[in-house]
């Protein structure tokens, strides 16, 4: 194992340190711009090397202490060794700096960034579950940072603690279960008033298993489900009739999901994100608005409840189902939505060919690049892009910016995966 020392200069998109050792990049998993650390290889590449810090020598004034006992270990957390303000801080130069570097575009306006807390945070997750048998044990948690073992965790810091604090006791159970060796993964959605685990299992469970999880679920106050096949085999196990909801009290508006639909991992940023979106994008009563990647219409109801109509468009039928059944919960009659793969042309669809005032992107970290080959149309004044990836952002900035004749008019970052390298961005773009 080769020890060395060195200074890092910068922190990579992945949250690793950066250092040149040797004229060559290196990654050190664990440090932070601004220190010199001690550490060693764990990998060699042709173009760079990999390393983790063995010994901080001089700290940068940013490093915090991780609150979670498995942070390093466990794959969930990138970096809890940063301070909250300055991983933000970090996340907003990666978007500027893509923007620039790939787009060749500058917004005229920096917006700032939108935070939350950063613990206790997460209300979607996919747990891994694996049984040891050497050990007689079951662990349950993120994968490991190599990705090749389960980490052995007990709790978890960025989980909603109605789950968070319940990891151990989740893993003491199914080590009762007849089933332990055939339950690979276990989903966790959380509601405003209800937490739901999902757990997949691959043989069918015994009467004893099915009591033994509806005790737990009783006696935690959680939901469970059971996914013996795809998606569409998930069904409640107890309560029978368990529903999961969340509320967007600032529009009226609440939404109904099921436990394995995409919903934004964080509730409280997700609120100060439709805020900030619809505010930016500055809905009149008279406009029609395109709502694209618009899922079960957590943009899309509270659009309709300040402009005149709203056109909402989702890859996934069973979202787009959701979303017109949320508008009839809502008492929102101005919504209409359809199902599209938005990644092929759509360009003679209906409503691709309709006029719109305001369009709405919050695409897949693929982004929208297909979308923008024909669309928004000439009526279009503003749109606001909402993405998880600065790198498609970026790239698609670039087609608004030059083949569309839009100005970037502002953009900025928001921390929607605290203590990960995720950026996640808002970006308004006027005619």
């Amino acid at each position: 194992m080769t020890v060395f020392e060195t200074d890092i200069t910068d922190l990579s998109h992945d949250g690793r340190g950066v250092a040149h050792v040797n004229g060559k990049a290196v990654f050190v998993s664990g440090a932070l711009a601004g220190e010199r650390v001690r550490a060693h290889f764990s990998g060699k590449h042709r173009h760079y090397d990999e390393a983790v810090v063995d010994e901080v020598l001089r700290a940068s004034a940013d490093r915090a202490v991780p609150r979670c006992a498995h942070f390093g270990v466990c794959g969930g957390c990138a970096l809890q060794h940063l301070k909250p303000e300055a991983q933000i801080a970090a996340k907003q130069r990666v978007l500027l700096e893509n923007l620039e570097r790939i787009g060749k575009v500058t917004p005229q306006r920096v917006l700032s960034a939108l935070t939350d807390s950063p613990w206790g945070y997460r209300r979607k997750a996919r747990l891994s579950v694996k049984f040891v048998e050497k050990k007689g044990r079951v662990l349950v948690g993120f994968r490991e940072s190599n990705g090749r073992y389960v980490a052995d965790i007990a709790r978890c810091e960025v989980l909603l603690p109605s789950v968070g604090e319940h990891i151990a006791g989740i893993a003491a159970l199914i080590e009762t279960l007849d089933a332990r060796r055939d339950i690979p993964q276990i989903e966790v959605a959380i509601g405003d008033d209800l937490a739901a685990l999902v757990f997949r299992h691959l043989q069918p469970l015994s009467a004893r298993d099915r009591v033994a999880l509806t005790e737990f679920g009783k006696t935690q106050a959680l939901a469970i489900f059971l996914q013996p096949g795809g998606i569409d085999s998930v069904a409640p196990l107890w309560p029978e009739d368990a529903c999961l909801t969340f509320r967007l009290p600032n529009h009226g508006v609440e939404l109904e999901f099921k436990p394995l639909d995409f919903v934004q991992v964080n509730a409280g940023m997700n609120r100060a994100m439709i805020d900030q979106v619809l505010g930016l994008l500055d809905p009149r009563p008279a406009n029609r608005v395109l709502d694209l990647f618009c899922g079960l219409g957590n943009f899309t109801l509270p659009l309709a409840r300040r402009a005149a109509h709203v056109t909402g468009v989702e890859g996934e039928a069973g979202l787009v189902r959701r979303a017109g059944e949320n508008a009839l919960r809502n008492g929102i009659a101005n919504a209409q939505f359809f199902a599209a793969d938005l990644a092929v042309d759509q360009r003679d669809a209906p409503w691709a060919k309709a006029d719109y005032d305001l369009v709405l992107l919050d695409p897949p970290r693929s982004g929208a690049e297909a979308v923008l080959e024909y669309l928004p149309r000439k009526s279009v004044r503003r749109v606001v892009y909402v993405s998880c990836h600065p790198g498609s952002l970026a790239r698609d900035a670039g087609t608004l910016v030059n083949r569309h004749s839009f100005t970037l008019s502002a953009a900025g970052a928001m921390d929607m995966f605290p203590h990960t390298a995720h950026v996640e961005s808002i970006a308004v773009f006027d005619r």
